[in-house]
């Protein structure tokens, strides 16, 4: 009985297998024309937003509530980074995720909640029903239409929740800046600064995660549903977290327009369990993610491919920092870059065998495994240190 070949992915026909290949990445026409209508629906949002803005602030609230609420943006934003450590996202498709939430989105919310106040307002209904019922629905299916929108637009980025989070996450950052900027401008034109200092504290400081907090939970039913197989959860999925979102935004509105005493009592209540509870949700899928690394990359360093102390270091964030330092000390700042760059490509190889063992891969992953595993060798002899030559 002869013993089964060594695993050996597919290479592309005459192409010799001591050729180093990158993963090609050619733009379509269809993408293309879909970045060129998001950009425009972006730039336009944004234009028509802060005119709005400036209506109700005057340029100097404008002004000092684009200061103030810059100010929790980056601590919040370096949170949702730091779970992306295994595969870090696109830049540019974060930024589309942010710009989305503070343009589109904001745009969107400010026509359909005024709307909606008016219409309120002229049926002698309470206005505060506008803040519960009306704007956590159109605001979390705005901010969430952003995570489907990348997962239309680049499918092959989105892996599953931790993606879902952090993409979800930028949109809601985004949404709340803006929202920061008009509660902030609007309190310094009616009150002054006392008021402006106090709105600062409740927004910018002892709640900088609600919003991001309130669309992750869309962002992990979309993950769920990219991971799955079974139709009918791919339904439900995202339909569960956006539901999620609903609610727990409906109650934080509910809290906030019930005085300063019931805000405090929902914030211990509501806001902190949710929030820890969204901590170790987000900690056990990036877990996951290392386990799901150490899996898929297991076979190539049972076949000579990677070594097995690549796999090892790959599947933990805290060796794959180390090795980071010591190809900085043995070959300097270029070494710490195709370490880097390691990294990254071999996170990449390890989803993308999942989705291969999950039939979700597109037609050419063949291919693309052996270009990422040709790119691998290519990037491990820049970091590697070279023989001294007699």
């Amino acid at each position: 009985m002869s013993s089964p070949s060594p695993y050996q992915p597919a290479r592309p026909a005459g192409v010799p297998a001591d050729t180093p290949m990158v993963a090609p990445r050619r733009p379509r026409f269809r993408t293309t024309i879909l970045w060129v209508a998001v950009v425009v629906v972006l730039v336009g949002s944004a234009l028509l937003s802060l005119t709005a803005i400036t209506r109700e602030t005057g340029l100097p609230g404008l002004i000092t509530g684009s200061v103030l609420a810059a100010v929790p943006v980056f601590p919040v934003v370096s949170a949702f980074l730091w779970l992306d450590r295994y595969e870090a996202e696109p830049p540019p498709l974060l930024a589309l995720a942010f710009a989305w939430g503070a343009g589109v989105s904001t745009f969107g919310a400010l026509v359909i909640n005024t709307a909606s106040l008016i219409a309120i307002n002229n049926a002698g209904g309470d206005l505060t029903h506008a803040a519960v019922f009306v704007a956590p629905v159109v605001e979390e299916a705005l901010k969430g239409a952003a995570v489907l929108l990348i997962l239309l637009m680049r499918r092959r980025e989105f892996d599953g929740v931790v993606d879902g989070i952090v993409y979800a996450g930028m949109a809601g950052i985004g949404f709340a800046y803006v929202e920061n900027v008009l509660y902030l401008g609007r309190t310094l034109a009616d009150t002054g600064s006392g008021g402006t200092v106090f709105v600062f504290l409740l927004r910018c400081v002892v709640s900088p995660f609600a919003h991001p907090l309130f669309t992750a939970a869309i962002g992990v039913g979309i993950g769920v549903a990219v991971r799955s197989r079974s139709p009918l959860l791919r339904l439900l999925a995202p339909v569960a977290g956006y539901l999620v979102a609903v609610l727990l935004h409906g109650a934080w509105n509910w809290s906030a327009s019930s005085g300063l005493a019931g805000f405090a009592s929902a914030y211990v209540v509501l806001q902190m369990p949710v929030f820890l509870a969204f901590i170790a949700l987000a900690l056990m899928a990036r877990r996951r993610e290392g386990k799901l690394v150490a899996q898929h990359l297991d076979i190539y360093g049972r076949t000579g491919w990677l070594t097995q102390a690549e796999v090892a270091m790959l599947a933990s964030l805290p060796a794959r920092r180390e090795a980071r330092g010591w190809a900085m000390r043995t070959g300097g700042t270029e070494s710490r870059r195709a370490m880097r760059d390691f990294q990254e490509l071999g996170s990449e190889l390890a989803f993308l065998r999942e989705r291969m063992a999950r039939g979700t891969a597109s037609p050419d992953a063949a291919s693309t495994e052996y270009a990422m595993l040709a790119t691998l060798s290519t990037l491990r002899s820049r970091f590697l240190p070279r023989p001294a030559h007699p």
